[in-house]
């Protein structure tokens, strides 16, 4: 069974909440259940940010496997707004 930091934890749940994706989704592009990721939110809900208190390490591996999935994400988004903006300025340059 894997263990999830509070740091973890928190990244996905305001990602489901912040991206407008769904539960699923996110679940799916962090390798987690979803049902795992509904349980995040029902707790985020009811404790807000000390909704997770344990101290949950992760093996090295796979916290470099969390940092790099994170790292993957963002970079996506950014990737996403950048060709929003590129598209946005083509259109005005016309």
């Amino acid at each position: 069974m894997r263990t999830f930091d509070k740091e973890y934890k928190l990244m996905a749940v305001k990602r489901v909440k912040e991206s407008g994706k769904s539960v699923a989704e996110v679940a799916r592009e962090l390798d987690i259940s979803p049902n795992t990721l509904h349980g995040w939110i029902s707790k985020f809900g009811k404790h807000g940010d000390k909704a997770f208190p344990g101290s949950g390490n992760l093996y090295e591996a796979d916290d470099e496997l969390r940092r790099l999935r994170k790292e993957n994400m963002d970079l996506k988004e950014e990737n996403a707004i950048l060709k929003k903006a590129a598209a946005y300025f083509a259109k005005n340059l016309k």
